[in-house]
């Protein structure tokens, strides 16, 4: 009888054991999960890549706890842990994808190559950054369409940040007549772009010939403006400029072709 007490107590021992283990060691890796998470905040750690190491870190040292109260119960935490490592491995196998996305997530967080409210492209896609997350990034397209981009195939190729400087230079070519003059021409367009306070003094504004295209002297247009007003001044120049070359008398040219004719060989053949 006595045998049978002591085989109960010492077993209820190592129960209680097992559950000291677990709940202190538990309260150990919360608060170290936090610690970490203040330390990281502290750094300026994305808040998004804040949690996701938060939650790995806990989760990783609780299965140590596990381990080690199996351990306190006399389990053989050898085999336990080869059968979690075997575990891990087949969802790691399975997840393979999701993988190298959550792995891109992180290297997005760490160097920030946009944020949130950014416009970028990437991936094949473009649009207004609106979450980044550990598996994809979140994306409003301009037409208000929401697109799920994998971080892999962002990290993958290369990224526009169309936001991440605070001024930006507008590219047009203007087309004039080859019997249009070149001088006045350019003198309407810097008064165009003169005129308009959005466009930037500095970095000033310039025109110059591009091309002597087929049907056209190309000029280029390049004013610079704060990034906020690039498609409204955009827009508005692009209207200004065919008002003020219409009522200047100056042509933009379609894409034509003239034929020459030799009218004697013409007639050799004819006759």
């Amino acid at each position: 009888m006595e045998s049978y007490i002591s085989i109960a107590v010492g077993y209820a021992v190592k129960i209680l054991g097992a559950l000291a283990v677990f709940i202190i060691g538990r309260w150990v890796v919360r608060k170290l999960a936090d610690l970490l998470e203040v330390a990281l905040k502290k750094a300026d750690v994305d808040e998004t890549l804040v949690k996701f190491l938060g939650n790995a870190a806990y989760f990783l040292l609780l299965i140590l706890v596990i381990i080690a109260a199996l351990g306190t119960l006399g389990i053989n935490t050898t085999s336990f842990a080869a059968i979690v490592g075997a575990v891990g491995l087949a969802v790691g196998l399975a997840l393979q994808n999701n993988m190298s996305n959550i792995g891109a997530g992180v290297l997005i967080l760490f160097l920030k190559p946009f944020k949130v409210g950014d416009f970028i492209e990437a991936g094949g896609v473009s649009g207004t950054v609106e979450a980044l997350g550990i598996v994809n990034t979140t994306l409003r397209t301009p037409d208000n369409v929401r697109i799920f981009v994998p971080n892999s195939s962002i990290t993958s190729g290369s990224i526009k940040n169309y936001s991440a400087e605070p001024i930006r230079r507008i590219d047009l070519v203007i087309g004039i007549g080859y019997d249009d003059d070149i001088k006045k021409a350019k003198e309407v367009l810097y008064e165009i772009l003169n005129s308009d306070p959005r466009i930037l003094k500095e970095p000033a504004p310039s025109v110059s010939v591009a091309e002597l295209a087929d049907s056209s002297i190309n000029l280029n247009v390049r004013p610079w403006v704060k990034r906020e007003d690039y498609w409204a001044v955009r827009s508005d120049l692009l209207e200004r400029i065919k008002e003020r070359f219409d009522a200047e008398g100056i042509s933009i040219p379609y894409p034509q072709m003239d034929v020459h004719a030799d009218v004697k060989l013409l007639d050799r053949k004819v006759s």
